[in-house]
């Protein structure tokens, strides 16, 4: 018998046991989201900070999932490129995944920006129990590997609004991935190093 699992509802141990992933052990496997990271500008990091400051005075209230979209992901998205060719946007995507003995189906209509070239961002209410990004990963993962090609990684980007992480996976023999370090909106310069890291992205898959 088939069993369907909706996307929102997969954990990584369904992913790990229906669908061959592994996490991988080499810290260079995903070394795009350290390396070779561009510099900001004055005028881009005058803007990061508002939309700090913004997202710190809203957050004094619930915050919901169509807020942190205009708040901060738009405005991060557009300064790393992705509002600009050869990007588009689709939402709301339907995917589906199968094992490979069709045994196991995972589909779903999602509230997910998925970029062509491919990158997936992945958004979470926030203010919520479980408002954490852990939750997130396993169901970016699966919308993710339905859209995996063998020859080139894809990378996907969650966020609540405070935090964010990014992912890579490939689909070569065995589907493999690794997550960046949560960085957060409230440490630091974390804010600067996601926009560096989403426009190296936008860069390779650019040029790939």
């Amino acid at each position: 018998m088939v069993q369907v699992i909706q996307g929102k509802d997969i954990t990584l141990a369904q992913l790990i046991d229906e669908f061959g992933l592994q996490r991988a052990d080499n810290e260079e496997f995903f070394s795009e989201w350290q390396q070779d990271l561009p510099e900001l500008s004055d005028l881009e990091k005058q803007s990061l900070n508002e939309i700090k400051a913004e997202y710190l005075h809203l957050s004094k209230y619930p915050i919901l999932e169509p807020v942190v979209k205009m708040v901060v992901l738009s405005p991060l998205l557009r300064l790393a490129g992705f509002y600009q060719p050869p990007f588009y946007i689709a939402s709301e995507e339907e995917v589906r995944i199968s094992s490979e003995d069709e045994g196991t189906i995972v589909r779903g209509r999602i509230d997910i920006l998925v970029f062509h070239p491919p990158f997936w961002v992945l958004v979470i209410e926030a203010k919520r129990a479980n408002y954490s990004l852990v939750p997130a990963i396993p169901q970016a993962l699966a919308y993710m590997l339905a859209d995996a090609t063998s020859a080139k990684p894809v990378f996907g980007f969650v966020t609540n609004g405070s935090e964010f992480q990014f992912i890579k996976l490939t689909k070569q023999d065995t589907p493999k991935y690794a997550l960046s370090y949560t960085l957060s909106l409230n440490r630091g310069d974390d804010l600067y190093t996601v926009v560096k890291v989403l426009k190296h992205l936008a860069d390779l898959i650019r040029n790939s």
